[in-house]
């Protein structure tokens, strides 16, 4: 399986999906720390995520996948939503809650 096949598997595969640095319990940059942070306040807290960091085929083929060249990137219900600078915007206009809310309800 190639590298896009693997990643939209992953992607289609889990209704919440975070390519970030680092884990949930331990981001390696600030932009993943968020990502969880809002993902989290949202009322979601297991989610599939990857550690782009262990694995550079797919550190840059995400990047290719949605063409969005920064990491972390999320995934839900096999949409690209953005980044964190997007996940913070969405959450401060509740756009975000709203968005997760179903995935929330059954976590």
């Amino acid at each position: 399986m190639d590298t896009q096949d693997k990643i939209k598997q992953q992607v289609s595969g889990n209704p919440v999906v975070l390519y970030m640095k680092g884990t949930p319990q331990m981001p390696q940059c600030g932009f993943s720390a968020l990502a969880v942070q809002a993902l989290n306040a949202c009322g979601v807290s297991q989610f599939f995520s990857v550690n782009v960091l262990e694995n550079p085929d797919i550190r840059e083929g995400i990047k290719q996948y949605a063409n969005w060249p920064t990491i972390p990137q999320l995934y839900v219900n096999g949409e690209f939503v953005g980044g964190a600078d997007i996940m913070k915007e969405m959450y401060h206009s509740g756009e975000l809650q709203k968005l997760l809310e179903p995935v929330a309800q059954k976590a």
